[in-house]
């Protein structure tokens, strides 16, 4: 068996194509040895012009600020503080009446159903509608600038990652 020299067979195979089978091996790279229509050399690298950096940090810091984001936070806010200081409120209600005023709580409404449990399950059913409230209120008047935003950071967050993200 004989040993060969890789570049004798590629060759060979290639035929008068040029070495090792290239056909553009014969081809200039650009920028090198090519005139730069003055009359001199091109460079060997073409000037690029980069962006000034960026970290992420610095991308949320700009999104923070934007007059988007304030407003999806200036929404969240009008519904949230409102919402939990009226829950706390009748939350606050429902135990100190319980505790100081058994009479009242004790009071029959129906059978063996009395004011406390009314209250009680009062408690429940309005947890129930404060969660269904907050999620339209975030569905409609939230949900798709916050969405918006989130797009937006990412592209610029995956630009600033070179794009593999």
């Amino acid at each position: 068996m004989e040993k060969h020299d890789g570049r004798e067979v590629a060759q060979t195979r290639a035929g008068d194509r040029g070495v090792l089978g290239d056909p553009w091996y014969d081809a200039l790279a650009s920028g090198w040895g090519e005139l730069d229509g003055t009359g001199a050399p091109a460079p060997a690298v073409p000037p690029q012009t980069t962006p000034p950096e960026r970290s992420a940090a610095a991308i949320y810091l700009e999104v923070q600020r934007s007059a988007a984001f304030q407003e999806v936070r200036s929404r969240y806010r009008r519904f949230v503080v409102p919402a939990a200081a009226v829950f706390f409120a009748w939350y606050l209600a429902y135990i100190v009446a319980a505790t100081t005023a058994p009479g009242l709580m004790d009071r029959p409404v129906a059978g063996a159903v009395n004011v406390a449990m009314l209250a009680g399950l009062g408690q429940f059913l309005s947890t129930f509608l404060l969660t269904w409230l907050y999620a339209r209120h975030a569905r409609l008047r939230r949900d798709r600038a916050a969405l918006e935003l989130r797009w937006d950071t990412q592209e610029m967050t995956r630009v600033l990652g070179g794009g593999r993200r």
